[in-house]
């Protein structure tokens, strides 16, 4: 783990990989896991879930330190920007095509 910073609607973390790992194992670990615990611990009112999707985007060694800052300069940023369309601009950034329906949902309550 090399930096982590929650907003009400979403969690960042930048983590270091090896090529022979798989994010889409490490993300049911961090989300079975991490939603088992909040659940155990009774820290919300009602059963926590995680939506089912994720987005992971890579970047180069040189780029560490940004996206360091950038996770941890979340509440501020989002002072400024929407995190759906940020989110989306990210998306488009990367080339990433997508539908709109499948882009972000909130759990039901």
């Amino acid at each position: 783990m090399l930096a982590i910073n929650n907003m009400p609607d979403h969690l960042h973390c930048l983590v270091g990989l090896n090529p022979s790992q798989s994010i889409s194992d490490l993300m049911n670990v961090v989300k079975g896991d991490s939603a088992e615990w909040i659940n155990k611990e009774n820290l919300v009112s009602h059963k926590f879930q995680w939506q089912k999707g994720y987005g992971a985007f890579s970047h180069s060694k040189s780029q560490v330190n940004t996206v360091v800052q950038y996770i941890h300069n979340q509440q501020e940023h989002h002072r400024k920007v929407v995190f759906i369309e940020e989110y989306k601009k990210i998306l488009t950034d990367f080339g990433i095509e997508y539908d709109e329906r499948y882009i972000f949902t909130l759990p039901a309550e």
